[in-house]
């Protein structure tokens, strides 16, 4: 994020594009309440459920529920049969083995690694082959750990039930991501094998660490914050003979860090380290390479599209399109690349990913997993459940509605490695996506999400530079950014 600014950043209220100035009419009301007070009324309660127990569909729904899980019970039949595992438009080169994050939070990380493994593998002809997301996890939780007592730091003078404060100090290590941030960590610590630097019980069930590394970074910050009291109530030193002092502090507290999560995850290589990986190709041929994550990371990444010239596509109709934004507050490397999103029409994030896997690369991005998708056949499909029959109800939010009511966000990453075109039109009509869930999810580890479901809870796809609309890359280029308050939506970490 660069050096700490001196002042709090002006957030920018954003200008919305699916808000219209007009006013609705009044609604016409009935009859007056039956609750003049407003208490819940036994009377309402009674009526109620006379017109519920008149209704046929509610006696079969009641019969149904409440014995059998909702969506187990209310899965459409159809969309099985409307879903099909089949592509016309796939990469040309299949990676394996299907991976698996497990009880954590690293699926930026999963799908990262999977997108830069389709390249060491075609350059190696592997059969099978995993690249450390612990080694990646290590790095970003330290520094994140870093980022949030810098913040500490940062905003010392504020007080202790400041929204910033009590939000920073919520979910302060998550082990979520974004884009940008992963492109920090490749390019200030490069990549390993996972044989180097294996998972361990920790990264692969990273609660209880998570817990024990949040409690002691809340004390931390209260360190800090009581120190830079102390220091400027002196009055005998500059701001920078303070922020010296209080970085010099943040550095020993960091060091109770590091000791927890080496203890825990196992001692990562340094980036510049030798390591020596040996490996069997396709062919059982035994290899051998020799030098540093950074060198291998550069020694095997993808020289036409690299992850550091690659930027984010998003579809966010609360606020305009062909606009630069961030989220204050949102980073894992100090100093580091900044989350940048450009906002665009959804046709635009369609056709960077048919354009990317036309171009043989598979599409790193950002959706709301949870919405309308079934884990073990692996459909995602805004049909899927019979909610609206089974209960007499209307589901009627827009994109922009989710958004604003916190129903939804971007809470998972994944891989798209293939599209089913339509012979006639061209169009999409589903993609094929590579999960990070293990092999006993979906299709052998991969789900199929169809074009409406990627209109509704995709918000985001990470596309290339050259394989983007120009006029959408000169808005990245241009620096000019509006941001968003550290709690909105686009600061949810996937």
């Amino acid at each position: 994020m660069g050096s700490a600014p001196s002042k709090p950043i002006e957030h920018v209220k954003a200008e919305t594009v699916s808000e219209k100035k007009e006013y609705k009419p009044l609604p016409s009301v009935s009859s007056p309440p039956v609750s003049v007070d407003g208490s819940l009324s036994l009377k309402s309660v009674s009526d109620w459920e006379a017109a519920a127990s008149a209704s046929a569909k509610t006696r079969l729904a009641r019969a149904v529920l409440a014995h059998t899980n909702l969506n187990s019970a209310l899965v459409r039949r159809e969309a099985f049969i409307a879903d099909p595992h089949v592509f016309n438009t796939e990469l040309d080169f299949k990676t394996g083995p299907v991976t698996n994050q497990k009880s954590s939070g690293r699926c930026w990380l999963f799908a990262t690694t999977n997108v830069l493994r389709y390249e060491i593998m075609k350059k190696l002809n592997l059969k099978e082959f995993q690249l450390s997301q612990s080694y990646l996890f290590f790095w970003d939780k330290l520094n994140k750990a870093n980022y949030y007592l810098e913040l500490s730091i940062q905003e010392a003078g504020r007080p202790l039930d400041d929204r910033l404060i009590s939000h920073l100090a919520g979910d302060l290590i998550s082990d979520g991501g974004q884009w940008d941030m992963v492109v920090n960590l490749l390019e200030n610590y490069g990549v390993v094998p996972q044989s180097v630097y294996p998972e361990s019980t920790h990264s692969s069930s990273s609660g209880p660490l998570n817990k024990l590394l949040k409690t002691k970074l809340r004390e931390h910050a209260l360190v800090l914050r009581d120190l830079s009291f102390t220091l400027r109530s002196s009055g005998k030193l500059s701001e920078g003979d303070i922020t010296s002092a209080l970085r010099a502090r943040k550095e020993e507290l960091l060091s109770e860090i590091y000791g927890v999560m080496s203890a825990t995850l196992g001692v990562p290589p340094q980036p510049n380290d030798k390591f020596a990986w040996d490996y069997y190709d396709k062919d059982g041929k035994a290899g051998r390479w020799e030098g540093s994550a950074k060198q291998f990371y550069a020694a095997f990444s993808n020289k036409h599209y690299q992850a550091s010239d690659a930027f984010s596509l998003i579809h966010d109709p609360r606020n305009a399109y062909s606009k630069l934004y961030t989220v204050d507050k949102l980073g894992n490397v100090w100093g580091g690349r900044p989350v940048l999103y450009v906002n665009t029409e959804i046709e635009n994030l369609k056709n960077a990913v048919v354009k990317s896997l036309k171009a043989g690369q598979p599409v790193f991005f950002g959706c709301d997993v949870g919405q309308f998708s079934e884990g073990s056949s692996g459909i995602m499909d805004t049909e899927l459940f019979e909610y609206e029959n089974a209960f007499d109800i209307s589901l009627s939010l827009s994109k922009a509605d989710r958004l604003r009511t916190n129903e939804s966000a971007m809470t998972h990453a994944m891989v798209i490695s293939g599209v089913h075109l339509d012979p006639q039109c061209g169009k999409p009509l589903r993609y094929k996506v590579e999960n990070s869930w293990g092999e006993n999810s979906g299709e052998k580890g991969f789900f199929v999400m169809t074009d409406r479901w990627f209109e509704e809870f995709v918000y985001q796809v990470v596309v290339s530079k050259s394989l983007a609309p120009k006029e959408l890359v000169k808005v990245f280029e241009s620096g000019d950014k509006v941001v968003l308050p550290p709690w909105d939506p686009l600061g949810s970490l996937a």
